[in-house]
């Protein structure tokens, strides 16, 4: 490989901590790029060589986080590196890996890698055309608090797909920090994301809702929460612990169809787009119901 403090090899294991250990730069190094970066200077498991930002003050604010690594003012600056980390926004990753590409720092044996959850590791095809093997790493968790994440990483899980070359290096690496790798398919990687999208995203979305309907209810919006917070802890502890299916109480999984009738009538008089949504969930959740009672679930 091309680094300048010791070698992984394309196809071989991480070299020894500390200076042996193989040579990193990060591009486009925020929350995700600094919590990673400094784990792994922690753990001595890449030697950080650069650092390139849209600014050299966020770059050098991302060094002084991790603890290494010197602001680079483009990809012409970057020293040579065994793999290259970039951690910019979805709508930048591959315009930054053609700027990697076209300033000569990839060949055969390097590695680039990035962390989308949404986008798969042919977003960086312009590495692989001079032989750099690429991979997707996508860590599944919030990066909001970096420090935070930091501290507690180890357990998180991580999606990873890509050409071989790179996972057997990168694999080993995010083992060192106490990652979980989870290999997915390179051409579900939408389908994926989706999936954490509804068990992030769109749980926020649903608490939110059913705050606005309790306050609605006349129910004032901190208590709102404090009634929601523990149907919503106990429902979702019941469904990791027996399964989604085993989990399920409610009209619809004690077949009163009634109540959902009338349930839904009042959020069409109240709000109909939430209305729409609650018709939607309960088709969803009488399929549910469903696979409870014939015990296919």
């Amino acid at each position: 490989m091309a680094g300048t403090a010791g070698s992984a090899g394309a196809t071989g294991q991480l070299g020894a901590a500390g200076a042996n250990a193989p040579t990193l730069s990060i591009i486009g190094c925020g929350k995700l790029g600094r919590t990673l970066g400094r784990l792994w200077h922690d753990s001595r498991t890449f030697t950080l060589l650069d650092i390139l930002n849209r600014s050299s003050a966020s770059a050098q604010e991302a060094s002084a986080f991790i603890g290494a690594g010197s602001a680079a003012a483009s990809c012409a600056d970057l020293r040579n590196a065994d793999v290259y980390l970039i951690a910019a926004g979805d709508d930048q990753i591959a315009a930054c890996c053609n700027a990697l590409a076209a300033a000569g720092k990839l060949q055969p044996g390097s590695i680039v890698f990035h962390c989308s959850g949404a986008l798969s590791s042919l977003e960086l095809a312009a590495a692989s055309e001079p032989g750099a093997a690429v991979a997707s790493i996508h860590p599944i968790r919030s990066f909001a608090m970096p420090q935070q994440v930091a501290e507690h990483f180890a357990g998180t899980w991580c999606g990873s797909e890509g050409d071989a070359a790179a996972l057997a290096v990168l694999g080993p690496a995010f083992s060192a920090i106490g990652a979980q790798l989870v290999h997915i398919h390179r051409e579900q990687k939408t389908l994926y994301h989706a999936a954490a999208v509804f068990a992030s995203n769109y749980q926020v979305t649903l608490i939110d809702i059913a705050q606005q309907a309790y306050i609605a209810a006349g129910i004032a919006p901190e208590l709102a929460l404090k009634l929601i917070e523990p149907l919503l802890t106990e429902s979702a502890a019941n469904a990791f612990k027996i399964g989604p299916a085993k989990a399920l109480t409610g009209p619809i999984a004690r077949g009163d169809m009634a109540t959902v009738a009338r349930q839904y009538q009042a959020l069409q008089e109240w709000q109909p787009q939430v209305a729409q949504l609650y018709q939607q969930f309960a088709a969803l959740t009488t399929d549910l119901a469903l696979r409870k009672k014939n015990g296919k679930a």
